[in-house]
This record gives C-alpha cells, sequence and structure tokens, in this order.
C-alpha cells in the first residue's frame, strides 16, 4: 500500500480490513438495540483493529495520511485520544507523525489531580482528537470541551470508521468549529461487501434499505429486535 492513497481507495482499504477481521456485523433479521435505544440491523467493532497487525499497520497509515493531506501536520501540537478506544488510535497517530500524546477522560478522575486530560499540554496547542468510529457525534464533543476547558484548540476530529448516515455527526460538530474526517462510511463498507460476497445478497439489500432510511427501516424492525 503506498502513502497517501486517495480517498476512495483508502475508503476500500479500510472497509475491506474491517470485513477481513470480521469486525462488520450485518443482522437485519435479528437488529441490535444500541444503548442509546437505536435499533440497528449493522453493528461494527472498531476495537477489533488492535488485535491484527496486518489490518492495523494499514489503518494507521491511512490515517497518518489523512491528517497529513486534510490537516497538515505542520499545524498540530500534539495527538489527543479519547477514553478507551481512542487511547490506542492516539497513540499510533502521535508516534507516527512524532508528535507529543494526550488522552482525554470521561471525567475527571476522582483524586489526586482531578486530571481530565493525561500527558503534558500547555495551553494553546492545537490538537486534533483521535477516535476509532463516529455515529452521530454527540460523545466527542464531551472530550472537545474537556480540551479546550483545558487550554486546547480542537478544530478536527479523526475517526477510522464514520457512520456517515447521520447529518447530525457533522453538523453538530461544525456548529462548534470542529472538522470530522473518517476513512471509511458504512456506504463504503456495503460497496466493497458485495463486491466480495462476504454476506448473503438478501442481507446487503436490506442494509441498503436500512442506510437510505436508517429511521424509518428501525421503525418498520424494531419488533425484530431483541430485548
Amino acid at each position: 500500500m503506498a502513502a497517501g492513497t486517495d480517498k476512495k481507495e483508502a475508503a476500500r482499504i479500510t472497509a475491506r480490513a474491517l470485513l477481513d477481521i470480521k469486525a462488520v456485523n450485518f443482522r437485519p433479521d435479528e437488529p441490535y438495540i444500541f444503548t442509546s435505544g437505536r435499533v440497528s440491523p449493522v453493528y461494527i467493532d472498531c476495537r477489533k483493529i488492535i488485535a491484527f497487525p496486518k489490518q492495523r499497520t494499514e489503518i494507521v497509515t491511512l490515517m497518518s495520511d489523512l491528517i497529513r493531506r486534510d490537516i497538515g501536520v505542520d499545524g498540530i501540537d500534539a495527538v489527543a485520544g479519547g477514553e478507551t478506544a481512542g487511547i490506542p488510535y492516539g497513540a499510533w497517530m502521535a508516534d507516527r507523525l512524532n508528535l507529543p500524546m494526550l488522552y482525554v477522560r470521561k471525567q475527571p478522575k476522582g483524586f489526586g489531580r482531578m486530571a481530565q486530560i493525561e500527558g503534558d499540554m500547555p495551553p494553546g496547542w492545537t490538537v486534533p482528537l483521535v477516535e476509532d468510529l463516529a455515529t452521530d457525534g454527540g460523545s466527542k464533543h464531551v472530550f472537545i470541551k474537556a480540551l479546550r476547558d483545558a487550554g486546547a484548540v480542537v478544530k478536527d476530529v479523526v475517526v477510522v470508521f464514520h457512520y456517515g448516515i447521520f447529518p447530525k455527526s457533522v453538523e453538530s460538530l461544525k456548529e462548534i468549529g470542529v472538522r470530522l474526517h473518517g476513512l471509511a462510511t458504512w456506504h463504503d463498507v456495503l460497496a466493497e461487501a458485495r463486491r466480495g460476497n462476504d454476506f448473503p445478497t438478501a442481507n446487503l439489500d436490506q442494509i441498503e434499505k436500512f442506510l437510505a432510511d436508517p429511521d424509518g427501516w428501525a421503525a418498520a424492525n424494531a419488533h425484530k429486535a431483541k430485548k
């Protein structure tokens, strides 16, 4: 895989990596119920990437290329990972880009320095937040606020996987002056799954219906979900 891979090919490589390590789950006949209450026929576990060196290396390279291309390393002072899934990505990006690393807790640890930001960060540093995935963008606001309260300038969030079906995920971050960057979306994974015949065609057709209208699909299929 050459450095500087274009966005379309980066999305395909990321989708294939996620499919190969079985991080992608399509289950339209027995949908998932997320903690938010949302009903979905798809589930992705980006945490699995840490256990697969080949795919991990591919994704780390693509993510570092994305940062160089779309953000620029010269304007970055450190890389932050969010607790907990974002911490390994923050470490890999900091190492690959030769930058300081930070990590952000969901809340202050409750003793000692009461720190929410771990590492060392002078006020005024520009720090992108690195995470495994983004659904509707809600959890990113917690980390961004913590970084900004500590004096960081946060203008970008970088993720391996962006659901790409909830406009709010981009819009809510844009409202606070933050751009969302992702390597792949569900549309990329669906296209690659069709190319590779990774799932039965009937399942993939159901997933396509979900991606076109996630709320409508959920309303029509909520009765199938196990409580």
